[in-house]
């Protein structure tokens, strides 16, 4: 029997089998040397037996070194007594069984490294795309039977579906590979359900390997069994199950570099930050401790509101408005939709934005006031209400003010007194702030988790206090206010503060405002011709609602519009629409951004707007 450097000396190829096997041998060697862990070294074990084998099928010969026989050892028969040759017959018998126990087990070993190898040959042919991979693109082309009935919302999955099959689709929010395991998080909306897979007959290593490279951000879809396990899953919303993984696809794969980590964007802000002032757009580009700044979450807004305060924050926003549908629907009120070009300021006022209509000059509308009072006053419809756009050409870079934002409005008939229309508003408020509490209770936390806040307080009956009496109540805290003068912001946030230590609530109605302060269309007060029958109401110390009874008629109107430098005739229609006939009547105009911030007591207004126009920022 040759060995294998005499075989390798006969044949090139065996030569480089040879040194292949001699290489790994010694990389396995330092390998366990060093102590590395199995997992590292297995592989090369695996080669290299799967190369001996190899060379005995081209040799004949097991690969090592040719084994020196034994000389036996001296017998002299003639003095070796009966007993020493049995028990030299049963050592040798001993050794030729355990010898050919070995050649079993080496045998053995051999056929399964074999059927093992020709098991990997064949998973590396079989197509696994039934399994796992890229899904066709969505073009749709077909459809199932099951349709969307087909997939499990995330929100739903509960221990009590336990040993279920369910198909889910979301955001791959995270994704870790442990050993021969996959654990990913998927996200849909605001809920995270934690998937894992690991390496098995029907589960092959590239398909682990495919889960751990997908790019976090994609879109997938994830099959396969619902189960409990032994302690609840940290970080995942449904925290008492996890999918075990079957089959897992990617249906749209984040191919751009990320601007931000999502994990970022969800960190807790670090301090309070006022709600009042300017806004410096470039101080706010960055942040501190690992956190996202404001204008770079709004350069990305798409993927800035996928995070759960921000997914929270848009559904309290449409709750909000939803609220307000149906309790002015309730009161009779009817939901109508008004023109944004104008053929002047819808108000009187220079802030608006201008252009070009067919060579006419025109603007956007900064309130659908004269239109509303137009339908409920004139119209005859008596009980209006329109949410809609309202633009304002304000160069004002606060925390507060936008130049595009969504108006709440409303506009009604009143019999005898204004207070009608104050009665609507204190009800409409306190079933909103309700409602958001009964509906909204999982979207507040995950509010407070990133920007905590505290819950609004407010009175079942609305407190309502007239203008002086405020102004008073500054004075008497040592601020300096007149009567007559208009309330600058810091000083509405004093008052704020007065009344919720005074009053125990953060939401309240001020009127009787000054005539001065007011739009032209204004009804004066009877009584005091420097006020008017005006009012504000505020949450947290700031104004959300404007509102006041109007002037509805027309030589009243004429002489209130002079008096404020307007040119009449751009104000023709509006004025005539009141001489053939109209009711008294009151409303106010709501900023829907501006009572989200509040109630959710956000430092800034764009936090409360989808895509916000602000003087610095036309896009997305």
């Amino acid at each position: 029997m040759s060995t294998p450097e005499e075989a390798a000396a006969a044949d090139p190829a065996i030569t480089a089998l040879t040194e292949q096997i001699s290489k790994l041998g010694v990389s396995i060697a330092e390998a366990k040397q060093a102590k590395k862990p199995k997992e590292e070294w297995d592989p090369l074990l695996k080669e290299m037996l799967a190369l001996k084998l190899e060379y005995k099928a081209k040799t004949g010969q097991e690969y090592g070194p040719k084994k020196e026989e034994k000389k036996p050892k001296g017998d002299d028969s003639q003095e070796a007594s009966e007993k020493n040759k049995e028990k030299r017959a049963k050592k040798a018998a001993e050794k030729a069984a355990k010898e050919e126990k070995k050649r079993k087990q080496r045998e053995e070993r051999e056929r399964i490294q074999r059927e093992k190898l020709e098991k990997l040959k064949s998973a590396a042919n079989e197509d696994w795309s039934h399994v796992f991979g890229d899904a066709p693109m969505i073009q749709s082309a077909t459809k199932s039977e099951e349709g969307v009935n087909k997939w499990t919302r995330i929100e739903t999955l509960s221990k009590e579906m336990e040993g279920k099959k369910v198909l889910v689709r979301g955001f791959l929010h995270t994704a870790r590979g442990v050993g021969k395991g996959a654990f990913v998080l998927i996200r849909s909306s605001l809920y995270t359900v934690q998937c894992v897979a690991f390496e098995s007959k029907d589960i092959p290593s590239a398909m682990i390997k495919y889960m751990n490279g997908v790019p976090v951000e994609s879109i997938v879809d994830v099959y396969g069994t619902l189960t409990v396990p032994a302690n609840p899953v940290e970080g995942a919303t449904q925290s008492l199950v996890e999918v075990q993984v079957e089959k897992f696809h990617c249906v749209h794969k984040a191919t751009a570099a990320m601007p931000f980590q999502m994990e970022d964007a969800c960190r807790p802000d670090l301090v309070k930050e006022t709600d009042v002032g300017a806004y410096d757009h470039e101080a706010n580009a960055s942040a501190e401790g690992g956190r996202v700044g404001q204008e770079t979450r709004l350069d990305h807004r798409w993927i800035d509101l996928r995070t759960p305060a921000n997914q929270s924050i848009f559904r309290v926003q449409s709750m909000v408005c939803t609220l307000f549908r149906e309790y002015l629907l309730s009161q009779n009120f009817i939901e109508i939709h008004t023109p944004k070009l104008l053929s002047g300021a819808s108000e009187g006022g220079a802030d608006v934005f201008t252009l070009d209509y067919f060579g006419k000059p025109a603007c956007l509308s900064m309130s659908p006031q004269l239109h509303k009072q137009m339908a409920a006053a004139c119209g005859g419809f008596e009980r209006v209400f329109e949410i809609g756009p309202v633009f304002r050409a304000e160069n004002s870079n606060t925390r507060r003010h936008l130049c595009e934002f969504t108006g709440l409005d409303l506009e009604m008939a009143i019999v005898e007194h204004y207070d009608e229309v104050l009665d609507v508003l204190g009800d409409l408020f306190v079933y909103i702030f309700d409602g958001l509490k009964e509906k909204c209770g999982s979207e507040l936390q995950r509010v407070k988790e990133q920007h905590g806040f505290e819950d609004l307080k407010y009175l079942k009956k609305t407190l309502k206090i007239d203008y002086a009496t405020g102004c008073k109540l500054l004075r008497e805290a040592g601020v300096d206010q007149g009567d007559y003068d208009d309330l600058s912001t810091e000083n509405e946030k004093k008052l704020g503060d007065i009344v919720k230590e005074k009053y125990d609530t953060d939401f309240f109605i001020m009127d009787k405002y000054p005539l001065d302060v007011r739009p032209f269309y204004t009804m004066p007060d009877p009584n005091n011709p420097k006020l008017s029958n005006s009012y504000d109401v505020f949450i947290r110390g700031q104004e959300i609602l404007s509102g006041a009874q109007r002037v509805h008629e027309p030589e009243l109107l004429v002489e209130r519009a002079r008096a404020w430098g307007i040119d009449v005739e751009t104000i023709a229609s509006y004025v005539d629409s009141f001489r053939n006939g109209a009711l008294p009547h009151g409303g106010g105009g709501i900023g829907l951004e501006r009572v989200v911030m509040l109630y959710l007591g956000l430092p800034n207004i764009r936090k409360s707007s989808m895509f916000p126009r602000d003087p610095r920022r036309i896009s997305p």
